[in-house]
């Protein structure tokens, strides 16, 4: 494994000597920007493997995405490989119809949290800062932590979308100041083979939504792409005030294809079953 490989996959070509936040949120925008989050290969055939060498072949060399075990796992090596004092945090992610939170990983760094394995219109954009109830409004929208006796949750506000003539019903409208809770997590360090199990049991739950849906999401300079099945959407953040822009198309199988291949740069090795 090769850090300056790892680095053109993300296209950052800067200085990397100093291992400080300005360069931390860079790296970190390009890993969000050039890798997406996607469980493709559980619907076309293909196990997960959660060891560095196997995410460094799919994501680094085979140019595929991951989801956030792998996403974040990736990053955390490069970040050790780059100089920074890190360690990996388990998370459990937030089910708004449960109202009840599951696992997720995250990564902190210094007390900064560094996640880029959320995806879609709640991944952050920028490293938080471990601080409790402050407001840290990124373009994505506000982020915040809140911590109770130990226990950290995060959560987003978010804006309202507009939709111009939907080609498919759009049910997550949120009210202006809506709260949707992310996750949840302590600060005690973890290692990648405290996942192991979750990351087996992910990908033969039948409940689970990533068993239930084909997903591939990537952040973009001014907002997101993201394919849910035939569903393609695309995002633009603060189109205007305080209201993300939301475009939908419903896709043929072909255009499936087409639509991972142009738009997230992925060409996948085996059948995809959206």
């Amino acid at each position: 494994m090769n850090i300056q490989e790892y680095l053109a996959r993300i296209s950052y070509d800067e200085s990397h000597k100093d291992a400080d936040l300005q360069t931390l949120t860079v790296i970190f925008q390009h890993h969000i920007q050039a890798i997406p989050f996607e469980n493709l290969s559980m619907h076309c055939g293909e196990t997960i493997e959660l060891d560095l060498q196997s995410t460094y072949n799919k994501i680094v060399r085979k140019k595929r995405g991951g989801w956030c075990l792998e996403s974040n796992h990736l990053l955390f090596w490069a970040l050790q490989e780059l100089g920074y004092d890190v360690c990996i945090l388990g998370g459990n992610s937030y089910k708004p119809a449960e109202r009840a939170y599951t696992a997720e990983v995250v990564i902190k760094g210094n007390s900064y949290i560094v996640d880029a394995g959320f995806g879609g219109a709640y991944q952050a954009w920028q490293p938080l800062m471990l601080i409790s109830g402050k407001d840290q409004p990124q373009t994505p929208g506000i982020f915040r932590f809140m911590e109770d006796n130990g226990t950290w949750y995060f959560e987003k506000v978010k804006r309202k979308h507009y939709i111009p003539e939907p080609s498919v019903p759009f049910t997550d409208t949120p009210e202006l100041g809506n709260i949707r809770k992310l996750y949840t997590f302590t600060l005690e360090p973890r290692h990648i083979n405290d996942f192991q199990e979750l990351n087996s049991y992910l990908q033969v739950a039948p409940d689970n939504i990533l068993q239930k849906k084909s997903i591939c999401s990537l952040q973009t300079t001014e907002g997101l792409y993201a394919l849910v099945g035939w569903t393609f959407t695309e995002m633009k953040y603060n189109y205007m005030e305080d209201m993300d822009l939301v475009q939908i198309t419903t896709l043929t199988d072909e255009e499936v294809e087409k639509t991972l291949k142009d738009k997230f740069n992925i060409v996948l090795e085996k059948k995809l079953v959206p």
